[in-house]
Parts: C-alpha cells; sequence; structure tokens
C-alpha cells in the first residue's frame, strides 16, 4: 500500500487512495508549536486487518522525527498504539499525553 502525505497550512493527513477513493487517512494539525497532534484515524472495512492504522501512525511518527516535532495523540486509536508501543514510539510522544 501506498502511504501519501498532504499539508496545508497547519493541517496535514497520511493517507491510503485506491481508484479515486481514499480508504485510510490519519489527520493531524501543527497548531502547537513544536507538536503533531494525531486528531483523527480511520480505516475502511476493505482494509481492516492488515495493520493500515498503525502504517498511518508510523508514517505521522516518522515525519515527526524528520521535522523535530513532539506527537500528541489525541485520537483514541493512535493514543492506545503508543501505550502498546512505548518503546517505539517514546523519541517522538509528548509529555503530556
Amino acid at each position: 500500500m501506498n502511504i501519501q502525505h498532504t499539508e496545508k497550512d497547519n493541517q496535514g493527513s497520511f493517507f491510503i487512495e485506491k481508484d479515486g477513493k481514499q480508504l485510510a487517512e490519519m489527520v493531524y494539525n501543527l497548531n502547537e508549536p513544536g507538536q503533531l497532534v494525531i486528531e483523527h484515524t480511520e480505516v475502511d472495512d476493505e482494509l481492516r486487518g492488515q495493520n493500515i492504522g498503525y502504517e498511518l501512525v508510523v508514517a505521522g511518527a516518522n515525519y515527526a522525527r524528520e521535522k523535530q516535532l513532539k506527537v500528541v495523540p489525541v485520537c483514541r486509536f493512535a493514543r492506545a498504539l503508543f501505550h502498546k508501543k512505548k518503546e517505539e514510539f517514546a523519541d517522538v510522544a509528548a509529555a503530556e499525553y
């Protein structure tokens, strides 16, 4: 699956599109200085069970690493991943999440 990225102003998303239809998306904002806030993650039923949500969150974390940002996982799914895989995300996890 090819994860695409778009960003405009202080909003962005990592997403997967097939035949012009968006099947998965992780939405974030950059409204707080130095932080990438994951607001929402959604995966279409067609892609469920393929770790797509995880891959989208990883893409966001990698982007945060590149930009030297801390991640605040407001989204329930992302927050659960950050708790479950603390070591994997420790370097980008914001202290207050």
